[in-house]
């Protein structure tokens, strides 16, 4: 189950080739970091270590996930091993070490110190939905996002999509919610919020785990801020922090939700996979429809 949203719409889904996708993946599949590189990105499969498979389909949809592998090697540790380098080189040869010499020997203590850095790894998971034109990546910021983005776009050669483009600011209608306490069908506030001057995008005030309706949040309001983060639930299914930029953090499920997706008789963690991939996709579709609806005015595109 997902935790972020990062929403792109795709200008053109049925250009994408499903039954021909996985054999461009495999030309793009991840592989560990060489003794001399820095960083190694790819694609890896969905289901897991377990399985070979470098995309997931159903309902639709297509699950993808990139993998990012670096090494850990700290510039004041390079920093420490290049004064070391330059003061013993100094003193054998009496004499001043000059920048571009010291360029040098840092591209030296770097070759020299790689193959022996760690290496930390990270997996971005995503989803194309074909049916609904959107792609979905599970993505905290949206550099990690536009990491997967671009991965596809060079695995497919041609992969056109945008962020949303809501003709109505999300931060004018969830400043409105906020200060009305009236709500579209489906949607209820929960009890976080950030605000933020229009004025000067410095003055911010975070709340959380506090009604909404007090009298301080009204405060803030008179004063010009306006909200651009706020805790939603819909449909009593899922719980999220949506964003002015229409991406969704903190996403929850309901239980209920995760204890269908879960049947204690599915031991196959393929099966397993293909169950809670379906309910999360489904559910989302629907919650990213409504969102769609709701902040594009009628008659906008």
């Amino acid at each position: 189950m997902f935790k972020n949203v990062r929403l792109y719409r795709l200008e053109e889904p049925s250009a994408i080739d499903a039954d021909g996708l996985e054999q461009q993946l495999s030309a793009r599949r991840f592989h560990p970091c060489g003794p001399l590189q820095t960083a190694s990105l790819g694609w890896h499969p969905p289901l897991g270590e377990q399985t070979q498979a470098l995309s997931h389909a159903g309902n639709g949809c297509i699950a993808l996930c990139a993998r990012r592998q670096e090494r850990l090697l700290p510039s004041t540790v390079v920093s420490e091993a290049l004064d070391e380098r330059v003061v013993d080189l100094e003193e054998r040869e009496a004499r001043t070490v000059g920048r571009r010499e010291r360029r040098q020997l840092r591209e030296e203590v770097l070759l020299d110190m790689l193959p022996r850095a760690f290496t930390r790894s990270r997996q971005i998971h995503a989803y194309l939905d074909l049916t609904a034109g959107w792609m979905v990546v599970d993505a905290a910021s949206e550099k990690g996002a536009e990491e997967l983005v671009g991965l596809l776009r060079d695995t497919l050669g041609s992969f056109r999509v945008r962020p949303p483009r809501p003709g109505n600011p999300p931060p004018v209608i969830m400043t409105r919610w906020v200060a009305t306490g009236e709500m579209p069908e489906g949607l209820a506030l929960g009890d976080v919020c950030e605000l933020r001057d229009a004025r000067d995008e410095r003055a911010l005030a975070r709340c959380s785990g506090q009604d909404l309706g007090a009298e301080e949040i009204a405060t803030h309001l008179r004063a010009g801020k306006e909200v651009v983060k706020l805790a939603l639930q819909w449909r009593e299914q899922l719980e999220f922090l949506l964003q002015e930029d229409l991406s969704l953090r903190r996403l929850r499920f309901a239980e209920a939700l995760l204890d269908e997706a879960r049947e204690p008789d599915v031991e196959d963690e393929a099966a397993r996979f293909d169950a809670e991939f379906a309910i999360m996709a489904l559910q989302l579709r629907e919650l990213i429809q409504y969102l769609d609806e709701l902040f594009e005015p009628a008659g906008g595109t």
